[in-house]
């Protein structure tokens, strides 16, 4: 799914290799170890790779529910960052999220997709996964598609 409705510019490979050589990284995506693993423009959606150390974990040895919403949150920006072309941000309009099960540290996976991209509003969802590959969260959010500076996206 291309964010102006139209074809993608850059092949799902080249958006990967495009990802893994970024020098310009925000650095919450640092923080949270994100590694872009997996690209499918035409369905929109994306997978990846997040660390999660025990340091972000509650007393009862899951990750605290705002470190599990911030790895969704993550998921649906790459998934809209690669659905605008590259040349959208996406801030949060709006954003929910279901706990399922506990999520246990370490390396997680989670699969974000958009629902719907218009003009002036989007929808994206994202499930996180456990290294069992069990969904333990869901979320959904409403985002803005913003035009970088500097970048003119095709209409």
């Amino acid at each position: 799914m291309s964010g102006a409705g139209t074809a993608p510019r850059q092949t799902d490979a080249e958006v990967l290799a495009r990802f893994a050589g970024s020098k310009r990284r925000p650095p919450c995506s640092d923080t949270l170890g994100l590694e872009l693993i997996g690209v499918d423009q035409a369905a929109g959606t994306v997978r990846v790779r997040m660390q999660a150390p025990p340091a972000w974990c509650n007393p009862t040895g899951a990750l605290q529910g705002g470190f599990v919403v911030a790895l969704l949150d993550e998921a649906m920006a790459v998934a809209g960052i690669v659905a605008g072309q590259m040349d959208f941000a996406v801030p949060t309009l709006e954003l929910k999220t279901s706990f399922l099960r506990p999520c246990p540290p370490g390396s997680l996976e989670a699969e974000g997709r958009v629902v719907r991209w218009g003009r002036t509003v989007a929808f994206l969802e994202a499930d996180l996964f456990d290294p069992q590959g069990r969904v333990v969260a869901r979320a959904s959010s409403t985002v803005v598609p913003t035009p970088l500076p500097g970048r003119a996206p095709r209409t």
